[in-house]
């Protein structure tokens, strides 16, 4: 199904919160760049209106996603807008030969439509949508894309055209996927040394994995066992970055072919992304390198987010997404030690959701005094200068206008009432 997203100003290019949706598949790097330049050259038109002009989008000179976009015209109205452009390699890859001058004109199975048919939701979000998937297109082959739909507006403020940009790629279906991994599979066991892939305990030539009859690859539709050994790959204290992230990836990716219903894969892929991390800040140029590749960036104000997205795809639900990262970023700030966080969380009552919550516990800041509180408690205790007669009311302090009379004495003229924000700042001043 389509996972679509208003996308926020940040290079990220996704909100913080979204509801939990079918995660679609991994998508390459260079759709995803595709998807990112297109927006950053959305915001670039900007020039400080609320949406670009149309008349400064031409996406017939944009030789990087004018052939992958279409443009939609919604002057005539919304019900069935115009068409005016539509890239050559869209174009193409939809078998377009004749004319599509409307919404209605687009067919129905085809790459096109999935922009078309979800026009509308830009209008009722007034913000650029990303959106990923795959579905079977009109000739009947697999296809991953990934794309955004953007505002354009002819007077600055009402939207009257929209501008979209698609990225895709075909993929295999699962019995030749299923094909070609057992013949790289026996091709590694045949021809690579043991030293050539130390992720695997004794290298891809030896016996195969417990578990496994021909070595780690499960058949479509099996179930993934809580005690599965298959996903303990063992690694050596002096194993390399990438052998790590590999062997997190391996076990979030049975996490996910097992639709989460495994409490102990889900803390093993954990403590692998865990010990990731920890690798990563002894070598800091690797771990650069691979958020580059995956076009990612590093946060420092959310270090673990890069990782569980390395780990378990950026397409991943970016709730849960948001809760293992909250988890790591616990186990860090206690200083667990490498191999030791599923020790660390099954020992919270509670199990991750109280890892989670703790983190946020501590990140949030301490509270800061009550200046106003602490200034009243100090005028409760000064030694009163005068009494003179009261007047009607019920507040504790009251601010006085005082008149300086010739020989220095203060006379006390009036009240100042309905003014609390004044009365505080003097509460305030008098204290200080």
């Amino acid at each position: 199904m389509d996972n679509f997203r208003a996308v926020e100003d940040s290079a990220d290019i996704a909100g913080e919160e979204e509801p939990a949706m079918e995660a679609p598949p991994e998508i390459g790097v260079d759709e995803r760049r595709m998807h990112v330049r297109a927006y950053n050259y959305w915001v670039s038109l900007l020039a400080g209106r609320p949406y670009p002009s149309i008349r400064d989008v031409e996406p017939h000179n944009l030789d990087d996603f004018g052939p992958h976009s279409v443009l939609l015209d919604f002057t005539g109205g919304s019900e069935n807008p115009a068409v005016p452009f539509i890239g050559r390699a869209l174009r193409e890859e939809c078998d377009l030969t004749a004319p599509v001058r409307t919404i209605a004109d687009v067919p129905p199975r085809s790459l096109l439509s999935r922009l078309t048919d979800h026009y509308l939701q830009i209008i009722a979000n007034r913000a650029p949508i990303g959106f990923e998937a795959e579905f079977v297109g009109q000739r009947g082959v697999n296809t991953l894309y990934r794309g955004i739909l953007m505002p354009l507006s002819s007077d600055g403020d009402t939207i009257d055209y929209i501008y979209g940009v698609i990225n895709w790629k075909e993929v295999a279906d699962q019995n030749t996927a299923n094909g070609i991994a057992e013949q790289a599979y026996r091709a590694a066991a045949s021809g690579l040394s043991a030293d050539a892939s130390p992720i695997w305990a004794d290298g891809p030539s030896a016996a195969p994995l417990e578990g496994f009859a021909d070595g780690p690859s499960t058949e479509v539709g099996d179930e993934i066992d809580e005690d599965q050994h298959a996903l303990d790959l063992p690694l050596g204290p002096d194993a390399g970055l990438a052998d790590r992230l590999c062997a997190a990836r391996e076990t979030a990716e049975a996490v996910k072919n097992a639709d989460a219903r495994s409490r102990s894969a889900l803390y093993r892929a954990l403590g692998y992304a865990y010990d990731f991390a920890l690798a990563a800040e002894a070598e800091p140029e690797d771990y650069a390198e691979l958020l580059a590749d995956a076009g990612l960036k590093a946060q420092a104000r959310a270090p673990m987010t890069p990782v569980v997205k390395l780990v378990f795809g950026v397409a991943y639900d970016k709730a849960r997404l948001t809760e293992y990262a909250a988890a790591l970023s616990h186990a860090r700030r206690e200083a667990v030690a490498t191999g030791g966080f599923t020790t660390f969380i099954e020992s919270f009552s509670g199990g991750l959701k109280a890892v989670v919550q703790a983190e946020r516990q501590a990140r949030r800041p301490e509270s800061k005094p009550d200046k106003s509180a602490e200034a009243r408690e100090t005028l409760r205790r000064a030694r009163p200068v005068a009494f003179i007669p009261g007047t009607e009311g019920s507040e504790e302090f009251v601010l006085l206008i005082a008149r300086r009379e010739a020989d220095g004495r203060l006379a006390v003229v009036a009240p100042v009432e309905g003014d609390k924000s004044l009365v505080e700042r003097a509460i305030r001043k008098s204290a200080a």
